[in-house]
């Protein structure tokens, strides 16, 4: 799944830890989510959505899968 994580985590001028931090998971997490090695549970898709004020459509778009 592709994503535009790093990109909007970047506009904002938001470390990865920083962003870890906020949703109580590891840097490695968001460092694997935005590179597209590890899809985030639904319930992660949701707060990363409510982190960024957004749908999680908005952030995610189908695409290859991280486990293929």
């Amino acid at each position: 799944m592709e994503n535009s994580l790093s990109r909007r985590r970047s506009e904002r001028g938001w470390s990865q830890q920083y962003l870890a931090d906020e949703l109580g998971v590891s840097r490695q997490t968001i460092i694997s989510i935005e590179k597209g090695r590890y899809d985030p549970s639904l319930p992660l898709a949701f707060r990363l959505a409510a982190v960024f004020d957004c749908r999680i459509e908005d952030l995610f778009t189908p695409g290859q899968a991280a486990a293929e």
